[in-house]
């Protein structure tokens, strides 16, 4: 290498170490894995991928919104032309004809619930007031007592509560708010068995989800203020594999659509879930005859045999009662109506 170059090049290489250094002091001053900062979980990560994710697809979203609109817009059009002589739909409405029967939800257990359960309760008011809006003959919908714990879920988990329409919703007690003449708590302990439907009445369901801890409290409620009481006619028309155990919203439900039918059969039917396992009275009544006759016809056999087959069947069937039990103690209830 001549003596001319020689200066270039120890330039050159002065340049690269200074530029390497200075590299190795920005990557220094980062701050590392563990210093200075926590290091980021799983979750976070997710979390993180999650967000980039939903801000990139931003337009997409906005886009689709749009077309959504778009395609609403059209359909409405579209219906409006094609029933311009009076469509379905508003000749339902007009069929409609609100009933002036009273049903109240009796609030005033909340002392005596859980969180789980209260929650539970408020899904099962959600359900009345979405069927109540949508029957052929609604009723005048109260909520009373309405306060404590189901007042702060409520306020909590579904805001849109306060703009409900065609309910009552108040903090009073039902006494209160109604002449106790014209007041009939729903009780399945009442020795009285409800008929028809009094539309000049106002029926009272108890909103308790207790899982039957707190037998007879309904009745005895009713009791002390001197109210009358009744049980709906379920036993008249249904047998149950379970326990006659119904929901408060089943209960309203029921009366909902007997209302439209006037036939509590069909009413207790169409409304019924069906792992409760319900079937006509008469048909039981046929099946035990038949069962009978075959009873009579075995104990022409060896006596031996029929005690075998009744200790087996006895096996069987108290662990599906157990399970029955506790399937049952899962569900929110009212006993058959809330007590």
């Amino acid at each position: 290498m001549s003596s001319e170059m020689l200066p270039a090049f120890i330039e050159t290489s002065n340049v690269d170490k200074k530029q390497g250094i200075n590299e190795h002091q920005e990557e220094s001053q980062k701050p590392r894995l563990g210093e200075g900062c926590e290091p980021i979980s799983k979750r976070q990560m997710k979390k993180l991928i999650k967000q980039k994710q939903w801000e990139e697809q931003r337009e997409l979203r906005k886009q689709k919104r749009k077309e959504k609109r778009k395609r609403k817009k059209l359909e409405r059009q579209c219906q409006m032309e094609s029933n311009s002589d009076g469509n379905d739909r508003k000749r339902v409405r007009r069929d409609v004809v609100h009933s002036t029967l009273r049903l109240i939800i009796d609030c005033s257990f909340d002392d005596l619930m859980v969180l789980k359960d209260i929650k539970k309760l408020h899904k099962q008011i959600q359900r009345c007031y979405a069927e109540n809006r949508r029957a052929l003959h609604p009723v005048q919908f109260y909520l009373t007592s309405h306060g404590g714990q189901l007042k702060k879920n409520m306020d909590e988990n579904d805001k849109g509560w306060v703009n409900w329409k065609d309910i009552h919703i108040k903090p009073e007690h039902y006494s209160e708010l109604i002449k106790k003449e014209d007041l009939i708590y729903l009780t399945s302990d009442s020795p009285n068995i409800l008929k028809e439907l009094d539309e000049s009445k106002a029926y009272v369901i108890g909103g308790l989800v207790d899982h039957n801890h707190h037998k007879g409290l309904t009745y005895k409620q009713a009791s002390d203020y001197g109210i009358n009481h009744a049980q709906l006619p379920l036993g008249n028309f249904v047998k149950m594999n379970s326990r006659k155990v119904l929901a408060v919203n089943h209960v309203f439900e029921i009366i909902l659509e007997y209302l439209e039918t006037r036939d509590w059969q069909e009413a207790f039917f169409t409304i019924l879930p069906q792992r409760k396992g319900a079937v006509p009275t008469d048909k039981t009544c046929e099946s035990a005859s038949h069962d009978s006759q075959s009873v009579r016809m075995e104990e022409c056999g060896s006596d031996s045999d029929s005690s075998e087959e009744e200790d087996s069947r006895n096996e069987l069937d108290s662990p599906r009662e157990e399970k029955q039990d506790k399937e049952n103690h899962t569900e929110s209830t009212v006993n058959p109506l809330p007590h």
